[in-house]
């Protein structure tokens, strides 16, 4: 009797045991489910692009960057306006044009309450751009010579690597900068001379070429994180 009574006792321990793990993983299960709704929109621009603008006299240009999050995926998106004006002894070269990228990035700070931000990502970028090079030589036999190339409504498009830091700096207000890895750039056949500079790239002649922005942000929310609970 005893022993009937010990056995049984033991199982009800081990069933209550069972039970509270089951519950137990249950509640794990619950905790682990994401909310992918987004729970705001960021608007800025490049900082750097606007100092060099200013203090540059053979740059011109502005660009304007969002994302949107998805949990710790974020959409960010990027259009901006390029221009440059080179004049060397004998040659003059000037382009002008617009670009655009579109990508994805994952954010490593998934328990950070502020939301802030250290991240990989990837873009695909497109640009539609004209060029402009005039070589002038100043002979004393032949007098002086000169020719013009030029290119115009040139597409070219690229893929980057992306990685950096946007922080929380007041309540709506987010700093941070992007350090970009361009490659596999790819224009259009042009028959008066090779593309040079593409806005949004950089120079042409390049496998792969280094980019740094330094961005200030507005964020506006649309939701408070976890606003509504998780069905179960």
């Amino acid at each position: 009797m005893t022993s009937r009574l010990s056995i049984s006792i033991l199982l009800l321990v081990a069933f209550a045991a069972s039970a509270q793990e089951q519950d137990s993983v249950k509640q794990d299960s619950v905790k682990q489910k994401h909310d992918f709704r987004p729970t705001g929109i960021r608007f800025g621009t490049d900082v750097i692009a606007i100092i060099k603008s200013t203090t540059d006299d053979t740059f011109n240009g502005w660009e304007l960057n969002g994302d949107i999050d998805f949990y710790r995926f974020y959409f960010a998106a990027d259009y901006g306006y390029w221009a440059r004006n080179y004049t060397a002894y004998d040659a003059g070269y000037s382009n002008d044009g617009t670009y655009w990228r579109v990508g994805a990035d994952v954010n490593f700070l998934t328990k950070d309450p502020d939301r802030n931000m250290f991240y990989f990502g990837l873009r695909y970028g497109q640009s539609v751009f004209s060029e402009e090079m005039v070589i002038q030589k100043l002979d004393p036999v032949w007098g002086d010579i000169s020719t013009t190339l030029n290119n115009s409504n040139v597409h070219a498009h690229w893929f980057e690597v992306t990685t950096g830091l946007k922080v929380k700096m007041l309540k709506i207000i987010w700093m941070g900068y992007t350090v970009r890895l361009k490659f596999a750039l790819a224009t259009d056949d042009t028959d008066n001379m090779m593309p040079s500079d593409v806005p949004g790239y950089g120079r042409a002649d390049t496998q792969s070429y280094w980019g740094f922005n330094y961005q200030i942000f507005i964020r506006i929310p649309v939701r408070k994180k976890d606003s509504i609970p998780l069905k179960k």
